[in-house]
């Protein structure tokens, strides 16, 4: 591990072009060039780890070790909104209160936030959506996270950052989604893919909610398909060829990222920003609010054909 420290040795410090130090990180950004800003008072860190089978996990690993001077953020009370009757598991906050945890974080319009999480990038992804949804562009999410950060020698801290306001301005509705009921109505002018694992896409197995299945014509493509075997994502040449086997002829426009509860489904949407595909469509109530009315369809098994092929 690491030595537990909050300064960069020299020697750790990549020499980035000068373009790079200056650019504003909208998609992924790497530790390198996270490094290099670190002490500077315009960049705000985010640690986002966080664990569906245990909500505690992710902080006390950030209480153990995190990146230098990041701030943590609780998927479900900083990164959610309460959960009704008629809801996913993890609802899009409110947008008020959202940026006032912003600026309570010293998050402002000209903070450059990167957001991080043990390595995947999923639920850092969520917080990504959020800042893009309130229309603030200068975000991004660490390639590789926490694991990345560490593999290369960064230092960590077990220090908490003291808090400092700033003021957050900001309007919900920069990023598309679709909800429920639009999606019921009319899911065969799009091509739903559901970022689940296979297993429970399928409805083979279903450890977290109480219905297995998935929406009718859906497609199937787990998230981790984005990433390499080295935890990073994918390179752009990849990606597209990748998600070109998907894309619609309108666009990424025809396309709705869904998964259990709208969290690991940013990640879909992160990584056709990230290689200039923009406008696919976040279903944020996700399978989970789907089957909240039983009458609504579900299917198992393989995808079914495809209305727009």
């Amino acid at each position: 591990m690491a030595a537990v420290s909050s300064c960069v040795p020299a020697r750790l410090l990549s020499v980035l072009p000068q373009r790079e130090r200056n650019m504003v990180w909208n998609t992924l950004i790497p530790v390198s060039a996270l490094a290099e800003h670190l002490a500077d008072p315009a960049w705000s860190v985010i640690d986002c780890r966080f664990d569906l089978t245990d909500g505690e996990a992710g902080r006390r690993a950030y209480a153990m070790a995190h990146i230098p001077g990041a701030h943590y953020a609780h998927l479900e009370e900083d990164l959610s909104g309460p959960t009704t009757a008629h809801s996913g598991r993890h609802p899009l906050p409110d947008a008020s209160a959202f940026m006032h945890w912003l600026a309570r974080q010293g998050i402002g319009n000209a903070s450059q936030v990167v957001a991080y999480d043990a390595g995947p990038g999923a639920i850092a992804a969520r917080l990504w959506w959020l800042l893009r949804w309130l229309g603030h562009n200068a975000v991004a999410v660490l390639d590789g996270g926490f694991l990345a950060w560490q593999a290369l020698g960064y230092p960590i801290s077990r220090n908490r950052p003291l808090l400092r306001s700033a003021d957050f301005q900001g309007r919900a509705g920069a990023m598309p989604t679709i909800d429920t009921d639009t999606l019921a109505r009319e899911r065969t002018r799009y091509r739903i893919i559901d970022a689940r694992v296979v297993e429970r896409f399928r409805g083979d197995v279903e450890p977290i909610d109480p219905v297995a299945g998935h929406v009718p014509g859906a497609y199937n493509r787990p998230f981790p398909d984005n990433l390499g075997s080295d935890g990073r994502f994918l390179d752009p040449h990849s990606l597209r060829a990748a998600w070109s086997e998907l894309l619609p002829t309108g666009g990424a426009a025809g396309l709705v990222a869904m998964c259990g509860s709208g969290v690991t489904a940013c990640h879909h949407v992160l990584a056709l920003e990230h290689i200039g595909w923009p406008g696919m469509r976040l279903y944020p109530g996700s399978w989970s609010e789907w089957i909240r009315d039983p009458v609504r369809p579900v299917a198992r098994g393989n995808a079914a054909a495809d209305p727009l092929a």
